[in-house]
Formats: structure tokens, sequence, C-alpha cells
């Protein structure tokens, strides 16, 4: 498969990428090399984007944020899935610190929802529960509080 010169401009494909949803600088220059232009084309384009405020990886995090609440997804999650589209670490942190979530109580909630009241009466049972909960994105804390019926308070 040979490469051929793309028919419309870097600044066009940014564009267009960004007109159906928001991305994170480091994913949409992974796009646009992709397709097969030339790293100046792709530094033009991408300044052009955040010269409009069309690129803002601050923003982008903060829709990762309340998108991965909304799926139930705890801190530990939300992290990577931001670290892995690219998002700097400086801003996870920042969007993190800004955010006022408990993700005690985010884990209960989510435990509620899936378990109900059905009580975990095996230890397989504790430790389906318990992947699940790690799955999501909880730490260990996080997952005893959720999962604890007891209420040792």
């Amino acid at each position: 498969m040979k490469k051929q010169t793309p028919k419309q401009s870097a600044k066009e494909a940014a564009i267009g990428y960004l007109s159906r949803r928001d991305h994170a600088e480091k994913e949409l220059r992974q796009k646009l090399k992709t397709r097969g232009y030339c790293e100046s084309d792709i530094t033009e384009a991408i300044d052009f984007c955040q010269d409009y405020n069309w690129l803002d990886d601050a923003r982008y995090a903060g829709m990762m944020m309340r998108n991965g609440i909304a799926k139930g997804w705890g801190e530990l999650r939300i992290k990577q899935e931001m670290k892995m589209k690219g998002v700097h670490g400086t801003i996870v942190s920042q969007i993190f610190e800004e955010n006022d979530t408990d993700w005690y109580e985010q884990a209960r909630e989510v435990a509620r929802r899936k378990f109900g009241n059905s009580e975990m009466d095996t230890p397989k049972e504790k430790a389906r529960r318990f992947r699940f909960m790690q799955y999501r994105g909880f730490d260990f804390e996080q997952i005893k509080y959720a999962l604890d019926t007891d209420d040792d308070e």
C-alpha cells in the first residue's frame, strides 16, 4: 500500500475530526500522521485549532472525567483512559484536584447498581465482585468500603 498525498489539507482534516468529537492533542496528531500528513502541516493545523480553542486538552480531560463518572468508573480507570488518549499528566492532576467526587461513594453506588442487595455468601462471589470493581478502576480501600454491608461506623 503506497502512501498518497491526502486530498484535503491537514487543517481541514483536523477540523473534520474535531467537528465530530473532542480529541486530545496527541490523539489528533496521531490521526493526522496516520493519514499521511507531514509533521510541519500537522503542527500548523494543531496550532490553528488551538488558536480558535477548538482543541483544548483541559476541556477534553474534563469531558472524559464526566463521562467516566457517568459510566461508573473509578479514579484509576479514568486516569488510565486519559493517559492512553495522551492527556498530559499535569492536566490530569489538575482535573482531579478540581473534581470533588467522593470516590468511596461512587464505588458504593456502582456496587449497589451492579449487585443490588444480593448476599455475598461465598468466597467465589466476593472475588467476582472485587474483580468487577477493580476493572472499573476502584482501589482496594474503595472496594472494601463499597462491598462492606456491615457499615462499621
